[in-house]
């Protein structure tokens, strides 16, 4: 599972969990919205964790 870079809007976490899991990336950021105050340190966690994406050229 890596962060994307080509669809991100902060750091690339929600897009990057939408493409390994097959969601669309809205429908993660609507999730991490609805559960805010455990996944907000849960995207912080991730979003320094996480590999980046390579973009392509």
């Amino acid at each position: 599972m890596k962060r994307s870079a080509a669809n991100q809007s902060l750091h690339g976490v929600c897009a990057g969990i939408a493409h390994h899991v097959g969601l669309y990336p809205m429908a993660i950021r609507l999730l991490f919205i609805v559960t805010f105050p455990v996944s907000f340190f849960l995207y912080i966690l991730l979003a320094n964790t996480m590999d980046g994406d390579r973009p392509s050229i």
